[in-house]
């Protein structure tokens, strides 16, 4: 059986690629179609040792670094690849990968981390962002985008998504159902520890969705001590508002280990964000930290509260700030081996044993 993958761009490793490189596991050699590839980002990578193949985009002027400048363009890059050769196609789809076309005796399998976010859901935070002139310019563009989107997500044969909340946007905008397979953690890097520090945590790309902001600001008037691990746009108007606060440290981007000595030693591990699904707070999990979230998206997928975490109802300092002191009057109730148990139920050996297990049985009923 002939195999090949598509994946949006391959610039740097996150946490899609996290889910591609899994699946790739199974299937030792398949090529993946990518609109654009960055070598230098995945020297020793896995997905390194599989044939790239890349789209128009990749030859065009500054599309590794800019590629997002080039997205009107994006469906039809992704149309362009010529699949017929294949007799299973997968796709790991974010923006435009599900769109590829296959023929009728083909199997298409769309592994969706999410549809276009800033088409749908976050188009108004992501139109906010851009200057009058980019706005006016952006939102016919948005338009087509998503006419495209709901066109080419009837495409793929079968539709997963990496969580019951993905699962409920697909059937909104796709009006399809999705099988949902949680993406994989390596949950067997980390070592719960019984003795915990008194710091709390977020790790994080500081971005404006990642509401990093309200997590310094609930903390800021705490008091209480909080590391932020990560770097991004967002980084100086961030360290402004925590300035003159001793009890908030940034560290900017740390290299893996110290991401995990960190899970490892925290009282407490915090997210705000509103994500597909959120693979660090079972990171932290898996480290034996219980985690302080904003009990929407897939976190509240993961995260049992009252046993391994404690959720608050809005993206506010002040719902945050009660939730941490909601957690401080019950931190006995929360083991590090309960945490790291619930971990455990998102591991990379139960998605590859999912994953296996959907294709067999797509393989079984597909037309001859």
């Amino acid at each position: 059986m002939k195999v090949a993958f598509v994946h949006e761009w391959l610039v740097k490793p996150a946490g899609s690629e996290k889910v591609l490189e899994a699946m790739l596991s199974l299937y030792p050699g398949a090529p993946i179609h990518t609109l654009v590839y960055d070598p230098k980002g995945f020297e020793g990578s896995p997905i390194a040792r599989h044939p790239i193949r890349t789209s128009f985009l990749d030859r065009l002027p500054l599309a590794r670094k800019k590629y997002p400048l080039y997205l009107p363009l994006m469906p039809l890059a992704v149309e362009s690849f010529d699949l017929s050769g294949y007799d299973l196609v997968v796709s790991s789809s974010h923006a435009v990968a599900k769109g590829v076309l296959t023929g009728p005796h083909q199997l298409h399998i769309a592994y969706v981390h999410t549809p276009i976010r800033y088409a749908w859901d976050l188009e108004g935070e992501y139109l906010r962002g851009l200057p009058p002139l980019a706005r006016s310019l952006a939102r016919p563009l948005l338009h087509y985008l998503r006419l495209w989107d709901q066109a080419s997500g009837a495409r793929p044969d079968l539709l997963l998504a990496n969580s019951r909340f993905v699962a409920r946007r697909i059937a909104k905008i796709y009006r399809r159902e999705a099988q949902v397979v949680y993406p994989p953690v390596d949950v067997d890097r980390f070592r719960p520890r019984e003795d915990r520090e008194e710091f709390y945590l977020t790790v994080s790309r500081l971005v404006p969705y990642k509401r990093v902001d309200l997590i310094v600001e609930a903390f800021r008037r705490l008091g209480r001590p909080l590391v932020v691990i990560g770097d991004g746009p967002e980084r100086g108007r961030l360290e402004a508002l925590a300035r003159g606060v001793p009890n908030i440290r940034f560290l900017g981007h740390q290299p893996d280990e110290v991401v995990r000595d960190h899970m490892e030693r925290c009282r407490a591990f915090v997210f705000a964000a509103l994500e597909d699904f959120g693979i660090a707070p079972v990171e932290a999990m898996a480290a034996g930290a219980p985690v302080i979230a904003y009990g929407r998206g897939g976190v509240a997928e993961s995260v049992l509260e009252g046993e391994t975490g404690v959720f608050f109802p809005e993206q506010t300092p002040e719902a945050l700030a009660e939730a941490v002191l909601r957690f401080e009057e019950r931190a006995g109730a929360f083991h590090p081996e309960r945490c790291r148990k619930r971990a455990e139920a998102f591991s990379r050996e139960r998605f590859l044993r999912e994953f296996a297990g959907v294709v067999e049985e797509a393989l079984k009923h597909r037309v001859p």
